[in-house]
C-alpha cells in the first residue's frame, strides 16, 4: 500500500510538470488536476475531496492575498515615481564606477525586498544600460549583481509570496525566517553576483544589443533619497521592530502594538500609504491617477493567488489522503534530513515546470506532513531550504531566463552560461548556509 500510495503521488507531480510544459495548460489548473487525481487514486472519499482541496486553497491564502496585492501596489508606486532609480543612483554615486558591481547588488538586494522579480528588472534595467554605455564595460558586469540581489531576496526573504506561502504550510516563525533568510541571502548574493560577474565578464562578450524596457522615469522631479529609501524599507523594519519587541522590555499593550504592525500586511499597508502621500500625492500624482495606478497593478497578482491557492490544496489533498504520512514513515527509515529532502524535492520541480512559486509550494506542501510529526525540525530553515531548491538551475521552461536573455541582449548558450549558473549558484549556496545555520540553532 505504501508503494502504490507513493507512486501516485508521483504520478500527480508528474501530471503537473507534463500539464505546465507540454500541454500548456496554466499552473493553477495542473495542480488542481494533479490534486484530483491523488485525492481519487488514493481512495479519499468523493464527499470530502472538495472540501479537502478548498481547506487547503483557504489555509495558504487567507493570510497571503493582502500581502500579495499591497507588495504589488508599492512595487508599482516605486517603478512609475521614480523612487527606486533614486535608491539605485545613490549606490553608484556613492561606490564609483570602479565598485559598480557592489553598487549594482545593493541596489538588487535592497529594491527586491518589496517588488517582485520581474518589475524590480524594469526599475533598474534602464540604469543598467546607461551606466553600461557610459562606462563602457560589459553589461554583465553590471546587470548579474543586479539581477544576483533581485533574485535571492525575490526566492527566500519573506514578504514574498512564495515565501510567505512555505511560512504559512510549514506554520514558521516569521521574524526568525527573515533574520536567517537575510543572514544566508547576503553572502550568497556576493558569491553569485559581483564574485561571479568579475570571473564571467572576461569569457562571455555579448554579441547582441540590451533591449531597453522604459519605465516612466521623465519626470522633472524625483522622490529624494532618503524618503525612498524609507518607503522601500519600511515594511522590514516594521517586521523587525515585531521580532525583536518580545525581548525588550515594555508594557503588554505596547507590545500588542508591535506585533500588530510587525505583522506583513498592516506593514505593507503603511508603506503602502506612505508610497500613496510620498511617491504620489508629492509628486504631482492625482487621486484618480493612484486609483488607476492600483487598479492596474492589482489585475496580474490573480494567477499568482491561483497557483498558490492550488498549491496549498495539492497540500491539504496529500494530508487527508494519508499520503503525507505514508511518505513521512519512509522518509524517517531513510534517514534523510528533512532540508535535505525538500531542497531537493523544490528542486526537481522547479526544473520540471520552470515555475519557482509552483516549485515552493508544492515541495512544502509534500515536505509539511512529513515534517508534522518529527521534533527538532527547525521550519524557519525549512523555509529557506525549500526556497534555495526553487531558485536551481533555471532553462527554457522559466520566464525569468527569457526574460534576462531579451533585456540583455543575450543568445541561449550566453544566456545559460550566465543567468542559469548565477541562479544555481544562489540555490546552493543559500542551502548550504541553511545546513551550517541549523547545525548552530
Amino acid at each position: 500500500m505504501d508503494a502504490y500510495l507513493l507512486l501516485i503521488t508521483l504520478a500527480a507531480i508528474v501530471i503537473v510538470v507534463l500539464g505546465v510544459s507540454l500541454l500548456k495548460w496554466h499552473a493553477f489548473i495542473s495542480l488542481t488536476v494533479a490534486s484530483l487525481f491523488l485525492a481519487i487514486m488514493s481512495g479519499l472519499s468523493l464527499d470530502k475531496i472538495v472540501s479537502a482541496y478548498e481547506t487547503g486553497v483557504g489555509g495558504v491564502l487567507g493570510h497571503l492575498v493582502g500581502i500579495l496585492a499591497l507588495g504589488t501596489i508599492l512595487g508599482k508606486m516605486m517603478a512609475d515615481s521614480g523612487a527606486g532609480m533614486q535608491v539605485a543612483d545613490f549606490f553608484v554615486k556613492i561606490f564609483g564606477v570602479k565598485r559598480l558591481p557592489w553598487a549594482m547588488l545593493l541596489s538588487g538586494f535592497i529594491i527586491g525586498i518589496p517588488v517582485f522579480f520581474e518589475v524590480g528588472i524594469l526599475i533598474l534595467l534602464p540604469l543598467v544600460i546607461s551606466i553600461q554605455k557610459s562606462s563602457k564595460q560589459n553589461i554583465l558586469l553590471i546587470a548579474l549583481p543586479v539581477i544576483a540581489g533581485l533574485s535571492i531576496v525575490h526566492g527566500i526573504v519573506p514578504p514574498h509570496p512564495g515565501a510567505m506561502a512555505a511560512i504559512g504550510i510549514y506554520k514558521a516563525e516569521l521574524g526568525h525566517v527573515l533574520l536567517y533568510s537575510l543572514i544566508i541571502a547576503i553572502p550568497a548574493s556576493i558569491i553569485a553576483g559581483p564574485l561571479f560577474a568579475r570571473f564571467i565578464h572576461k569569457r562571455v562578450i555579448p554579441k547582441g544589443e540590451p533591449q531597453l524596457i522604459r519605465v516612466n522615469v521623465s519626470k522633472k522631479s524625483l522622490p529624494g533619497t532618503g524618503i525612498s529609501f524609507l518607503i522601500i524599507l519600511l515594511p522590514v523594519i516594521l517586521m523587525i521592530f515585531a521580532a525583536i519587541a518580545p525581548y525588550i522590555p515594555m508594557g503588554e499593550g505596547l507590545l500588542k502594538f508591535f506585533a500588530f504592525i510587525g505583522s506583513p500586511v498592516i506593514a505593507l499597508l503603511i508603506a503602502v500609504f506612505a508610497a500613496y502621500y510620498f511617491l504620489g500625492y508629492r509628486q504631482g500624482m492625482g487621486k484618480d491617477q493612484i486609483k488607476k495606478l492600483t487598479e492596474k497593478c492589482i489585475m496580474p497578482v490573480g494567477s499568482i493567488v491561483l497557483i498558490i491557492g492550488a498549491g496549498g490544496g495539492f497540500k491539504q489533498i496529500l494530508i487527508d489522503s494519508g499520503v503525507g504520512n505514508t511518505i513521512a514513515g519512509m522518509s524517517e527509515h531513510l534517514a534523510v534530513s528533512p532540508l535535505i529532502l525538500a531542497f531537493l524535492i523544490a528542486g526537481m520541480i522547479r526544473i520540471a515546470t520552470g515555475s519557482a512559486t509552483v516549485a515552493l509550494t508544492t515541495a512544502a506542501g509534500i515536505v509539511s506532513p512529513i515534517v508534522a510529526n518529527m521534533s527538532g525540525v527547525n521550519v524557519e530553515l525549512l523555509v529557506i531550504a525549500t526556497g534555495a531548491g526553487s531558485l536551481m538551475f533555471s532553462h527554457v521552461n522559466d520566464a525569468g531566463f527569457w526574460m534576462v536573455k531579451e533585456y540583455l541582449g543575450l543568445t541561449i548558450k550566453e544566456t545559460f552560461k550566465t543567468w542559469t549558473v548565477l541562479e544555481t549558484l544562489l540555490s546552493f549556496i543559500a542551502f548550504g548556509g541553511a545546513l551550517i545555520l541549523n547545525a548552530f540553532v
